[in-house]
């Protein structure tokens, strides 16, 4: 047939070898892909056979390797699909090479080549344990099409090309002469059960892969010929055609909006703004070191350090050397490698004082040029989303923060390493002069009130943003859930987070205006008023409000004096930062007891703080708007790669929501028994002896005691001395757990948690009577354990030295107790002795329980009590370094009468309902059983 052609540009032209060599690369690729991986994951079991093991056999066959092991099985299945489009360009191409007038073997050979490639597919996708008939027809089906392929392509090879025909009849030959012994060693291993000799076979099914992908792959020398052309016949190339994007562009060609995005795309300004986000990303965070004053509290005055910029000699040195100013700021993340935590904490603080003085100068040096300002502001507030987005897909832990290290899942050696390339990066630009800004038309507004406002926007982005679960707990009022939860609707918070920056950056005036600051009081209002949705929806608008005053506020901060606005905002700061935490530790402080259970004062304090920077930077904006204002193109092109790491991230956010999404499919540990295994806990705020996070060793005694039902009490750690962290997402989502975090860090408690292998159906929170001291939380539910209700209450008794408080609590929670129709198990913390005092109104006939040994004579703190279950067994277990306080256990059958106080030896109880063996003599990571040395168990 006479070619044909048309008129038309050629839009792309490429050699046809290169079909065949994407062919080739990406086949070996899904084959060797999957090998490499599995002998890195999975070595002893996929050389393991039905026969033999290592070190018999050492060396996995091709089925072994690409069948159902994940992640092997997901590598080749992936890149078999990548494969598939190369193959069938593949087949079509040695038909155009090959075809005849009249002649009908290359339609033949085609035919084949497609219906080998389907049947690939077959085998690839359906594998044995999937549908062990289909995957053998599919794959007996390949092997048999391979041998009318290989002759067929044999006998097709164009003459001339005499390269071509040599290596085909090479690799055929090696193809077929391969299967002799392949046969044989197969033979050896099935029939004759020879050790060794399934791996031989190994070597040779291995071979057989790369010397059929090999013959496949001579065709790069025939398609040498061949050019592939892509023209446009009808001038849809030419950028002639109207798309629907520059129509809205045109539209929006005069807006903020459309001037920002109507520029070109250059990936190098886009990796400055990269760098720029991430070096604003780094936080630094070291949480409470002692319940109550120790001396190290002076350390949160750290940030000050900006009042060092009142000196001008030292401020033009420091804006000179900015970088080195950022560098030194990395001592926060190089604490990881500090042991002793006194010096962590000396070395997180110095980290702190440069950062805080490495970003005030930053922004103060940049006051002259609108555009890099823009740019500074910008990267600050994405590097504080990129952070909460960072701990929502963590589970609320920073991975690169001074508590982690790599065995409790840090990241610190990863995150160091791109914060130096981030600061050389951002940073390779020089700073304009440190000098004093030029005289600014009009009023430039009240420095003061400026710093007040920075100390607003500091404190609000600190508290309330740097982690997306903070205001979700906040709303939170147990099960069943009648609000958001923290994932998925963490997702929310920080999409609210990121729209509020793009106002703030487009429309400055909106935000700026006394409208928008009622608006946000409302949402500070409802957040603080309202639990569920509606608290939530407060939430959301006080996020936008926020963020979007942050290019506005930097803007107005920096045309006073840096040590007046920088200085004085994070003075006060600090102030609220201490003002937060004696809402709750107001026993530990002087004067304490004015904030006490005060949250409104501190919300009210945080928003009057935004009013006044509302002021300042109204009048500022009021005086630059009667300056003259040039467009700057560059500066419109730059914002729009900071808009589009902000839309980045939003997609990360969207895909840890995704993944994170609560499976609800938890089963509890020897249901068949029926029993329900119940422990209590007093975490410290998730921070063991030596400072480190400490939720992973929580987990692994966790689930090794094979708890069902644990509380954990000191478990809120929302607040900025703790992090702004939750260690119930973490242990529900690994363990898998219901979880009810208990009463939000707004309900002025320490914390109690419930986690639960049963479904909580209804949990109520209380908060029991503490006139004199620190409220006591507790948490009242219901589970559905094994098909019956039964009730758990997690309580936390007041201090010991509030004899009048745990009196009233102990009545509250023994009516609270003696109401309950359903059988009940009290998991608490009482500081009481045993058969003394307020321990004689909790085990009473009033609140019907009973003490799950009343002979155990050395308690304090943790007791376990019940009613309505028969009592099987009762454990102590050491701490470790975990935390302060042990971990007691109770094993309880449902349905089964209370019974009594008899001891009965192991060997006389069922296997399911005894403690795990793990933890007996020296037991395991500083874990066994403590006290009596072993369980104890009950007829």
């Amino acid at each position: 047939m006479a070619p044909k052609f048309k008129d038309g540009d050629v839009v792309v032209a490429f050699s046809g070898k290169w079909v065949s060599w994407a062919h080739t690369v990406v086949a070996y690729a899904a084959f060797l892909g999957a090998l490499f991986t599995g002998l890195y994951l999975h070595y002893y079991k996929i050389v393991e056979n039905q026969y033999y093991t290592y070190p018999q056999e050492w060396f996995p066959s091709v089925s072994a390797t690409i069948g159902d092991r994940y992640p092997e099985r997901s590598v080749f299945q992936v890149f078999i699909a990548i494969t598939s489009g190369p193959r069938f360009a593949l087949v079509f191409l040695w038909y155009i090479l090959t075809a005849r007038p009249n002649s009908t073997l290359p339609k033949f050979v085609a035919g084949v080549g497609f219906f080998r490639t389907i049947t690939c597919g077959g085998w690839t996708y359906i594998t044995s344990t999937d549908d062990h008939n289909s995957h053998d027809v599919f794959m007996v089906s390949y092997l048999v099409a391979t041998v009318p392929w290989t002759i067929g392509c044999l006998a097709l090879s164009p003459e001339r090309n005499a390269k071509a025909l040599y290596y085909r009849k090479i690799f055929a030959g090696l193809f077929f002469g391969n299967l002799a012994p392949l046969t044989y060693f197969f033979l050896q291993h099935k029939v004759h059960k020879v050790a060794g000799a399934y791996t031989i076979y190994a070597f040779f099914e291995w071979a057989a892969v790369l010397f059929d992908v090999g013959f496949d792959a001579v065709t790069a020398l025939d398609f040498e010929g061949f050019e592939l052309i892509v023209k446009d016949v009808k001038g849809v190339s030419r950028g002639n055609n109207r798309m629907v994007a520059d129509a809205a562009m045109e539209k929006q060609k005069d807006e903020p909006i459309g001037r920002t995005f109507g520029q070109g795309f250059v990936w190098s300004e886009a990796i400055d703004a990269m760098a720029d986000v991430y070096n604003g990303l780094i936080e630094k965070d070291f949480p409470l070191w002692h319940m109550g004053l120790s001396g190290y509290e002076v350390i949160v005055m750290a940030s000050i350090s900006p009042f060092l910029l009142g000196i001008p000699m030292l401020r033009s040195f420091i804006i000179q050397n900015i970088r080195v100013v950022h560098m030194l700021s990395l001592s926060g993340l190089l604490a990881f490698l500090v042991r002793s935590p006194e010096y962590r904490l000396f070395a997180v603080g110095f980290g702190a004082f440069m950062s805080c003085l490495a970003w005030a100068a930053t922004f103060y040096a940049e006051r002259s040029n609108p555009a890099r300002l823009e740019a500074r502001v910008s990267a600050w507030s994405i590097g504080l989303i990129a952070s909460s987005i960072a701990k929502f897909a963590c589970r609320t832990n920073n991975p690169i923060w001074p508590i982690m290290h790599a065995q409790n899942g840090g990241w610190n050696k990863l995150g160091l390493a791109l914060a130096a390339c981030a600061i050389l990066r951002s940073t390779r630009r020089r700073t304009v002069s440190g000098g004093d800004p030029p005289a600014l038309a009009g009023k430039k507004g009240s420095p003061v009130l400026a710093g007040l406002g920075m100390a607003g926007l500091l404190f609000g982005m600190h508290s309330l943003l740097s982690d997306s679960s903070t205001m979700i707990l906040w709303v939170w009022e147990g099960f069943p859930v009648r609000g958001p939860i923290a994932a998925p609707h963490g997702a929310y918070t920080i999409f609210a987070m990121g729209v509020g920056l793009v106002l703030g950056l487009f429309y400055p005036d909106l935000v700026g205006s006394w409208t928008a600051f009622g608006i946000g009081s409302i949402g500070a209002s409802l957040l603080t008023m309202y639990s569920h949705w509606v608290g939530y929806y407060g939430a959301l608008i006080l996020a936008v409000y926020i963020m979007a005053l942050s290019p506005g506020f930097i803007s107005s901060a920096v045309k006073h004096s840096p040590a007046t606005t920088f200085g004085v905002g994070f003075l006060v700061y600090n102030i609220m930062v201490l003002a937060h935490v004696w809402t709750v530790a107001y026993a530990f402080v002087p004067g304490g007891p004015i904030l006490r259970e005060h949250t409104d004062y501190v919300m009210t304090a945080t928003m009057l703080l935004l009013g006044a920077g509302v002021f300042s930077s109204q009048v500022s904006n009021i005086a630059s708007k009667a300056r003259p204002r040039t467009v700057n193109a560059g500066g419109r092109k730059q914002r729009s790669y900071y808009v589009y790491a902000l839309l980045a991230l939003q997609l990360l956010s969207a895909s840890v929501a995704y993944l994170r999404f609560p499976t609800y499919d938890y089963v509890p540990y020897h249901k068949d028994e029926k029993v329900m295994t119940a422990g209590i806990w007093t975490i410290h705020f998730s921070l063991d002896n030596d400072m480190w996070s400490s939720e992973r060793r929580m987990r692994d005694v966790i689930k090794e005691l094979e708890i069902d039902v644990i509380g954990l009490l000191e478990s809120d750690l929302q607040r900025i001395i703790m992090g702004n962290r939750d260690t119930t997402q973490f242990l529900a989502e690994d363990l898998g757990m219901y979880v009810d975090f208990g009463p939000g860090p707004n309900k002025h408690t320490w914390g109690a948690a419930l986690l639960s292998k049963f479904p909580i159906l209804n949990s109520t929170h209380h908060l029991l009577p503490s006139p004199a001291g620190e409220l006591a939380p507790a948490i009242h539910a219901t589970l559905d354990v094994h098909g019956e209700l039964v009730d758990v209450v997690v309580f936390h008794s007041g201090q010991e030295e509030d004899v009048e408080d745990r009196r009233l609590q102990s009545e509250y929670l023994s009516r609270l107790m003696g109401d309950s129709p359903r059988p009940l198990v009290l998991l608490s913390y009482l500081v009481t002795q045993p058969q003394q005092g307020n321990y004689n109104t909790h085990v009473s006939a009033r609140s019907g329980m009973r003490d799950i040994d009343p002979s155990d004579w050395d308690r304090w703190c943790e007791y376990i009590l019940y009613k309505g279950l028969k009592r099987t067994g009762y454990a102590r277990v050491s701490r470790s370094t975990i935390t302060d306080t042990e971990i007691q256990v109770g094993k309880f059958v449902v349905g089964q009468p209370e019974g009594g106080n008899e001891l009965i030896p192991e060997d006389q109880v069922p296997d399911g309902l005894r403690f795990p063996a793990l933890f007996k003599g020296e037991g395991v990571r500083g874990h066994r059983y403590h006290v009596f040395d072993e369980p104890r168990y009950y007829a």
